[in-house]
């Protein structure tokens, strides 16, 4: 299967930063506290991308376990990987999602900027699919742009700031163009406790929102 992310994969990044600074990062990074991360924990990233918040949450002792369909990607992630001076316990798989099938197995699964490449459908079910790796009482982390809340020119903002990162992305690695998704109310539609959600801001803007949810089975 062609990489979708062969143009897209070696700059995302340096993309990410010009187009939302350090935020886009923190939100990817939010959730890995020791209220919720500790040494040991199994955790799986889907669709990793570079994954320094992948590498950040091996440092600090857990089991991780990334998951990504662009080799282009994983081989940004695997420079990453060598530039630190830890020893790490990362498992790197190339496969399509939907194939990796390692049920009830981690105490966390983290989808950042992933869920929102796909059209609601299928969204839902590759959600679904991620929950099914988790154990029960698994921690379940979705990193996203905001939704759009507050005054009309807030919701605006977010709209045009949403709709001008996904129209690239359509051009350039085929994603799915739609409305921003509403994580709090999916989470507890898939039966998850919903447990917080943490923004990163940019200009003063709630820009990017990470959500924690919980398995109760």
């Amino acid at each position: 299967m062609k990489d979708k992310y062969w143009l897209m994969g070696p700059i995302y990044d340096a993309l990410s930063y010009l187009f939302a600074g350090n935020s886009l990062l923190k939100c990817k990074c939010s959730m890995l506290t020791p209220d919720y991360l500790k040494p040991g924990d199994k955790i799986l990233f889907a669709g990793v991308g570079h994954g320094k918040e992948a590498i950040l949450a091996a440092e600090q002792g857990a089991d991780v376990t990334v998951v990504d369909l662009s080799e282009a990607m994983l081989n940004k992630f695997r420079e990453g990987v060598a530039k630190s001076d830890k020893k790490l316990n990362i498992r790197i798989i190339h496969s399509d999602i939907m194939k990796f099938e390692e049920f009830n197995r981690y105490d966390m699964v983290v989808a950042n900027f992933f869920l929102n490449s796909f059209d609601e459908t299928f969204m839902t079910s590759v959600f679904n699919h991620l929950i099914k790796q988790g154990k029960s009482g698994a921690h379940i982390v979705v990193g996203d742009f905001a939704y759009p809340e507050g005054n009309i020119f807030a919701r605006a903002t977010k709209k045009f700031y949403w709709y001008s990162a996904i129209i690239l992305f359509w051009l350039t690695t085929g994603a799915s163009v739609h409305p921003v998704y509403n994580h709090v109310t999916q989470m507890k539609k898939m039966g998850l406790r919903f447990i917080e959600k943490k923004h990163s801001t940019l200009l003063g803007m709630n820009t990017y929102t990470s959500y924690l949810g919980r398995k109760t089975q």
